[in-house]
């Protein structure tokens, strides 16, 4: 780059990586900050430098993740205090990186938090603030979304949107901003808001260009909200419209799409492509290491559809999810993994599992999950009343095939007050 030098060069490298990045050209973005970064001795430029690289290698999907990789970003992230916006990067990287592996959410939180200035955004580091990027702070607002921290993570997604419009952006920073209010929405179990979110951001995208990472975000967060509505059909017509299948792109989209697709396959009655979907899912977590099991949910579908099968290998899956869950420590976490293990189970041990489930997931922000897990605990335990707040909180959420399911259940009269 004749004529660049200092901090020019150094945003120039930054710029042109992430237009290599927004092209789904992930490995040269990160080839290319490494170089740079090599010709620079240790101080503020080298310290950017190294957080973008690791920013660009924490959302690539193309490769296996080394243990040795997140030690040394955990490492870098100690010592860091959040005096500037460097630190700041790195502690928001590790704390994406130690929700992505199902560390400790509340240590999670605390790094996220660190990252903060009063509890908002720095100086310099906002949303169409050029030195960073939206990328660094959607993995902030992620995080927030899987430590069950809903209220921060959907005041930071709503604060892109509004920053967005009101600059007058209408590419593909406004259809990823559209994507995650949506997927806010989603967590939250609002999933008439969510659908029309996504369908918002899926439009802004399809202007954009098929294929790249912000199209995948908006496809794959409304088939996974379809599906939770219940709309089986309408979720394969846009799987099929928009080509959600593989190839996937080089980085990571959230939630993870290989778990979503093998759920849509199990759905439609593709059994045996949809065990396999969720396999290759779960190797590619192992490589990476993502052993988040909200994030990442491939294990209790496939523990569900191996239930009768291969039974032993599905309750093998169901205990991993559990300790995984448990280690995480989110109420969300573990009450699915408590619905996961009810569903292997019969008689009084399905009933207490499912109890379980109900108690954690009461006290998570994700309503959907709620609403599920009350509905299954009130068919396990045959009991009309809980069957009947499930369906109170599947109305309240529009998730149409949960009603159904009730209301269906409610309608043979098998059931005790």
């Amino acid at each position: 780059m004749p004529g660049l030098d200092g901090t020019e060069r150094v945003d120039a490298v930054y710029r042109l990586s992430q237009a290599l990045l927004h092209n789904d050209q992930l490995e040269e973005a990160v080839r290319t900050v490494e170089a740079e970064a090599a010709r620079h001795e240790s101080g503020p430029a080298r310290l950017r430098l190294q957080a973008v690289q690791f920013m660009w290698e924490g959302i690539y999907a193309g490769e296996a993740t080394s243990p040795e990789r997140s030690e040394t970003l955990a490492e870098l992230a100690r010592s860091c205090t959040g005096r500037d916006n460097s630190e700041r990067a790195l502690l928001i990287l590790r704390g994406f990186d130690a929700m992505a592996r199902g560390e400790n959410a509340e240590e999670v939180a605390e790094l996220c938090d660190r990252a903060l200035v009063n509890g908002r955004l720095a100086p310099g580091l906002g949303w169409t603030d050029p030195e960073w990027g939206i990328e660094l702070l959607m993995m902030l607002a992620n995080a927030y979304a899987y430590t069950d921290r809903l209220d921060r993570a959907e005041a930071l997604y709503t604060e892109a949107l509004r920053a967005y419009e009101s600059a007058g952006w209408s590419g593909g920073h406004l259809a990823l901003a559209h994507a995650y209010v949506g997927f806010g929405h989603r967590r939250r179990g609002r999933l008439r808001e969510a659908e029309k979110s996504l369908r918002e951001s899926l439009r802004l995208a399809e202007r954009v260009g098929r294929g790249l990472p912000l199209y995948w975000s908006a496809t794959c967060n409304l088939v996974d909200t379809l599906l939770a509505r219940g709309h089986v059909e309408e979720a394969w017509e846009v799987a099929e419209q928009y080509g959600f299948a593989p190839p996937y792109p080089s980085t990571i989209v959230l939630p993870d799409p290989r778990s979503v697709r093998g759920r849509l396959l199990l759905a439609v009655g593709r059994t045996k492509d949809g065990i396999n979907e969720l396999e290759e899912a779960e190797k590619a977590a192992t490589a990476r290491g993502h052993h988040n099991t909200v994030m990442v949910p491939w294990a209790v579908d496939l523990a569900r559809a191996l239930a009768t099968e291969d039974p032993a290998r599905a309750a093998q899956l169901a205990t991993d999810v559990r300790r995984h869950a448990e280690r995480f420590g989110t109420d969300t976490a573990i009450g699915e993994a408590l619905r996961c293990a009810a569903a292997l189970e019969t008689g009084q041990r399905a009933v207490r599992l499912a109890a379980q489930a109900v108690t954690f997931l009461d006290a998570s922000p994700c309503q959907y999950e709620h609403a599920a897990a009350r509905i299954e605990y009130g068919i396990a335990s045959r009991s009309t009343a809980e069957l009947s707040r499930g369906l109170t909180l599947a109305r309240l959420c529009g998730a149409d095939g949960l009603v159904a399911r009730a209301e269906e259940m409610l309608a043979t009269g098998a059931l005790r007050e």
